[in-house]
């Protein structure tokens, strides 16, 4: 080698190395900026290290999707990456999933401020919230047609540029082991986001893939044959409709059909009209009769909503506990709250009102996609680890209907149904496939780790540990 080549070649690495070292100092700036310090009405203690704020996934458009991010509460560097999404479709994750259920800061029970949560999923992993699809709590476009081409793809398209972007802001987490996980109508989501993930990495360098290792679901709105039934089933079993009003479903739906036809959207109203009194979500919780409740207005609309709407498949948000969700409302709406969380920075949200679940998002949701089994199937041949679980006094999504769909796969059995404990208690039923597990909690409703924290955290130990859940007392 000559020594001029050899010059040539000590600069492009001398070059390379500045714009890596510029690079890292970038998203160092990056992440930093996002980070939080004590959020109002947070405790002082235990400290919880936190980030959030908009990763951009269309410049042209002006599109950005709102995070919230705990790290692990010991040893972050170790744990892997966890990725949660809430349903509806249109609810958000940041009002749910981090505030609500499983996050380290709950909102509080009068909406002053935030308390500690001993059972959070951070002590197992890493612990990340997206408000999804665009529109949904603090996410924003600038270009409004955004908002009326939302259906799955866009969803899963958008979430996976998402984390390309996301970890380019936190490259320290590219090399871990990442999961993916989520609720009912993200029944839908969890699994295309995998499969996207999974189909992209077959064509990228490893340095440059996403690590994902499985996902975990819950309650979750997977194949419309299959969930409808279960509605109905449900139903029956738990004593809210007749025997002669069960019959007569029966005879009007062929829940095969998309769309169903005017005869069954209204013997179906009917049955959803007959939960009015108590919690479709959890049909053994008491039900708040708090007047302009977020979750009991939407409820209440969907009847109306339906019959104007033929078209579409009869559907209703993903239901959580309507008074705790004034309470989260009220608290994510603060002024002081939004500054500090570094959200709605751009003003997209109308006189700064955030709410739980998009009216919006849910009246223009394109709800094409039938089922998403195919995609279990596939997945399940290319080693992604998958979990399943229920509630199993959910009305909404109940554990019938999510049997027949797992059985329907026609995986092989490894072990046979049996209980799984937690403090000298039976805590819920399980089954293993080749390949996917489903389990139970028992006296839970549509949300898990808000009903039965202490139970998830078991479950999420065991999926994260990929071990199974325990069969004594632990």
């Amino acid at each position: 080698m000559t020594s001029s080549t050899a010059a040539r070649h000590l600069l492009l690495f001398t070059i390379f190395v500045a714009i890596s070292m510029l690079l890292a100092i970038t998203a160092r700036d990056e992440q930093e900026g996002d980070r939080l310090g004590f959020l109002p009405g947070q405790p002082r203690s235990p400290l919880v290290s936190q980030f959030s704020g908009y990763v951009t996934v269309n410049e042209h458009n002006g599109r950005a999707l709102f995070y919230w991010f705990f790290e692990a509460q010991t040893l972050p560097a170790q744990k892997p990456l966890l990725l949660w999404l809430n349903g509806g479709p249109g609810c958000s994750s940041v009002g749910y999933g981090a505030a609500s259920e499983l996050g380290p800061l709950l909102v509080n029970g009068n909406g002053t401020g935030l308390e500690f949560n001993k059972f959070a999923w951070n002590k197992e992993a890493n612990l990340l919230f997206l408000e999804s699809p665009v529109g949904v709590g603090f996410s924003y476009t600038n270009t409004t047609s955004d908002l009326d081409n939302i259906d799955d793809r866009f969803v899963a398209k958008d979430t996976y540029t998402f984390l390309v972007n996301w970890f380019n802001k936190f490259p320290q987490y590219k090399s871990h082991d990442f999961y993916i996980s989520g609720e009912s109508y993200a029944g839908h989501y969890v699994p295309q986001l995998a499969e996207v993930v999974y189909d992209h990495n077959k064509h990228l360098e490893a340095n440059k893939q996403i690590n994902l290792k499985g996902f975990i679901v819950g309650n979750a709105e997977t194949n419309d044959y299959y969930d409808y039934k279960g509605i109905v089933e449900f139903a029956w079993s738990h004593s809210i409709i007749s025997d002669q009003f069960y019959k007569r479903v029966k005879n009007v739906c062929d829940f095969r059909l998309s769309p169903t036809t005017n005869e069954c959207s209204h013997v179906m109203d009917l049955l959803f009209k007959m939960y009015h009194e108590i919690d479709m979500y959890n049909v053994y919780a008491p039900k708040c009769n708090t007047d302009g409740s977020a979750v009991s207005s939407s409820f209440d609309n969907t009847v109306e909503k339906e019959a104007k709407n033929k078209a579409k498949r009869l559907r209703m948000y993903s239901g959580y506990d309507p008074c705790y969700s004034n309470y989260v409302e009220a608290y994510l709406n603060r002024m002081d709250v939004q500054k500090s969380l570094h959200a709605n920075t751009s003003g997209w949200i109308k006189d700064r009102r955030w709410s739980l679940c998009s009216d919006p998002i849910f009246d223009n949701y394109d709800m094409e996609v039938f089922s998403v089994l195919p995609i279990y199937s596939k997945l399940v041949k290319g080693g992604i680890r998958i979990w399943v679980y229920s509630g199993d006094v959910d009305g909404r999504v109940p554990f019938i209907g999510s049997r027949y769909w797992v059985e329907a796969l026609g995986l092989p059995i490894k072990s046979q149904w049996q209980p799984w404990y937690f403090k000298n208690q039976v805590a819920g039923r399980y089954v293993e496939y080749e390949g996917l597990t489903m389990a139970t909690v028992r006296g839970a409703g549509h949300t898990v780790p808000q009903d039965k924290p202490a139970e998830a955290l078991v479950l999420i130990n065991s999926f994260l540990l990929d071990r199974q859940l325990p069969t004594k007392d632990i």
